[in-house]
């Protein structure tokens, strides 16, 4: 009877280490771990090569978060955080819409001149 007391209270003993070993060992403290991963809605910003490519062939870009896309004359052509180059068709098919013109760069016509 005593034997069987001892067998079961070693491996009782055993069984609650080895579980607190697990435990520690599921709790990764490496810096791995804690760093933050990256969004996966941002992209790595187009090079001036890949904008020179995507106006060559007429291509928008289009801003993944607000849905709107730019035309290759507008400011934020290839400049948003978060975009990509497709075909105007494209862009339309797939919701998004243009974007308005941009006031800056844009000169007042006026209908008299002055002498």
């Amino acid at each position: 009877m005593k034997t069987k007391l001892l067998l079961t209270t070693a491996l009782a003993s055993l069984l609650a280490f080895s579980g607190s070993a697990f435990a520690y060992q599921a709790k990764d403290t490496s810096k791995a771990a804690t760093t933050k991963a990256p969004s996966k809605t941002t992209t790595p910003p187009p090079s001036d090569a890949d904008i020179a490519a995507a106006k060559a062939r007429g291509d928008v870009w289009v801003n993944l978060s607000s849905k709107v896309y730019h035309k290759s004359d507008n400011q934020w052509y290839g400049k948003t955080k978060t975009g990509k180059f497709m075909s105007e068709a494209d862009a339309i098919k797939a919701g998004y819409t243009a974007a308005k013109e941009s006031p800056i760069g844009k000169k007042k016509s006026s209908g008299t001149t002055k002498k």
